[in-house]
């Protein structure tokens, strides 16, 4: 079963405190969801491998560690997944950027993919998947799938608020990927929204209803 990790840095919580609050206008909700994200790359780098190199100081040489291993890429799912990017690519900067788009079929309430660009040497990458919000749990499989379809190697998961049905949804079908949050949240209502949650990240985000 994949890892299910909960950034309970205290700095996160802070700031997503702040993000929930519906009077949090667009400017400062997107500032905010750009410093989570980055707050949240430490924690979702911290098993990067490491490698032993030499190399010479002003003083002596010194032996020192850099990171080793497949390169990053990390996968947005549109749109809301754009609004966590630059936070993440402050602390991954040589990571490659793709995009996955779905909509939702309004008769089978599945998601449909009607977008995705991806690197092309993604293959070769260990892929951090980005959506904002975790609710069913539809979206982020969908994405995880057409990924796997590909030959791509998605391993992680990063989302700010998540609900139980969810994260159930993703570990019982995906139990290779691990999972990443700022919050674990109650549960879905009737309408299919986190409580208590943020409302819809992709209107906050961009200012539109």
């Amino acid at each position: 079963m994949g890892r299910l990790v909960i950034c309970d840095h205290p700095l996160i919580q802070h700031k997503v405190t702040i993000i929930r609050d519906k009077e949090t206008n667009t400017k400062q909700f997107r500032e905010l969801v750009d410093e989570v994200a980055m707050l949240m790359a430490y924690e979702l780098t911290r098993d990067m491998p490491l490698e032993e190199i030499t190399v010479h100081t002003p003083v002596s040489e010194a032996v020192g560690r850099r990171i080793a291993g497949r390169t990053m890429g990390l996968v947005p799912i549109l749109r809301a997944g754009l609004g966590m990017v630059d936070g993440v690519l402050q602390i991954l900067p040589s990571a490659k950027v793709g995009h996955i788009g779905m909509y939702r079929d309004h008769e089978t309430l599945q998601p449909v993919e009607y977008y995705i660009s991806l690197p092309t040497d993604v293959e070769e990458r260990e892929l951090i998947i980005i959506d904002p919000m975790l609710a069913t749990g539809g979206s982020a499989n969908a994405a995880i799938d057409m990924l796997k379809k590909r030959g791509c190697r998605p391993t992680k998961l990063m989302c700010l608020i998540a609900a139980p049905e969810g994260v159930k949804a993703v570990q019982e079908r995906h139990p290779d990927v691990d999972i990443y949050l700022a919050a674990l949240d109650e549960k879905l209502n009737e309408q299919g929204y986190i409580v208590p949650g943020l409302g819809d990240a992709g209107d906050r985000l961009y200012g539109t209803n």
